[in-house]
């Protein structure tokens, strides 16, 4: 059941990370061609680095790292909210 939603955890984020990259945010936005899809597959890339360390140590029966997944998920869905609706 960890596993599984540490996976969906993975997804969520994927989602959010999307959404920023989306977003049309001036951040974004100004960033010239080359460098935005450059940095668009690094961001993805260490996402999926990050989702893969996440269900390696929840699949090792570590319940701290399902839990420290779960704080890095609502702090990137609530950093991708304020980017995505522009709040900042």
């Amino acid at each position: 059941m960890a596993l599984f939603l540490a996976f969906l955890l993975g997804v969520a984020n994927f989602a959010a990370q999307r959404a920023v990259l989306d977003s049309r945010h001036p951040l974004v936005a100004t960033m010239p061609a080359p460098t935005a899809r450059i940095a668009r597959h690094a961001s993805l890339a260490l996402e999926f680095a990050v989702l893969l360390a996440a269900l390696y140590v929840v699949g090792e029966g570590q319940t701290l790292g399902l839990w420290c997944y779960i704080g890095y998920s609502l702090v990137n869905g609530f950093a991708a909210w304020l980017i995505a609706s522009r709040r900042v």
